[in-house]
């Protein structure tokens, strides 16, 4: 008698608010638990060894001066930005957390740059197989910064042997890397690269 009390109790407490409640709960605790992807796309094309997982102070000559694919236009030189400072972003069309960053991204360059902040993002994706879905991502997302694909030298050095994406880069106009992302959660990392703007704008060239 009282095992079939407790199965009527089991039943009453699922009621349907209850149940759609819950389905909400854990889809909120996916999406801000997956703050990241795994990029395999950079090592993937390469036969050399991933870089070691050291942390790079600066941009090097070479990143500065490689040629990215450009969306639209003349390829992407970040060398063409120093003086400046720069948000560099890793990303792919097919990263759910890069996806979620967008927005946010696009607000922070309306935000800053009349400030003279350049904002770059280039894909870890093959640009000839990925041409029309970045296309596509540019349009439903309403990106108006840079955008092109990093070339492989590129993303390997900037990853450092962490392929975790997005990943952004806070570079002052010194070249220096004020400050580093791996991964996107909404609840901190938006105010977080504010801040590290901020910093970056304070400081002198």
């Amino acid at each position: 008698m009282r095992e079939r009390k407790n199965e009527v109790n089991k039943l009453r407490f699922w009621t349907p608010l209850r149940v759609a409640c819950t389905i909400i709960a854990l889809g909120l605790l996916a999406a801000f638990g997956m703050s990241s992807c795994n990029s395999n796309d950079p090592p993937s094309r390469s036969s050399a060894p991933a870089r070691p997982n050291t942390a790079l102070a600066t941009l090097p000559r070479p990143i500065l001066e490689a040629e990215n694919k450009a969306a639209s236009g003349d390829p992407i030189k970040l060398a063409n930005y120093s003086g400046k400072v720069m948000l560099v972003n890793l990303w792919a069309t097919w990263c759910g957390p890069c996806r979620i960053e967008t927005p946010e991204l696009v607000k922070l360059h309306k935000e800053f740059q009349s400030r003279g902040v350049e904002m770059i993002g280039l894909s870890t994706e093959d640009p000839d197989a990925s041409a029309e879905s970045v296309s596509e991502f540019v349009r439903e997302y309403n990106v108006d910064y840079h955008i092109g694909w990093a070339k492989r030298e590129v993303a390997q050095t900037l990853m450092q042997g962490r392929t975790s994406i997005p990943q952004s880069f806070i570079i002052a106009r010194d070249g220096r890397i004020v400050k580093r992302f791996i991964g996107f959660r909404p609840d901190l990392t938006p105010g977080q690269i504010k801040a590290a703007l901020e910093e970056a704008l304070l400081e002198k060239g």
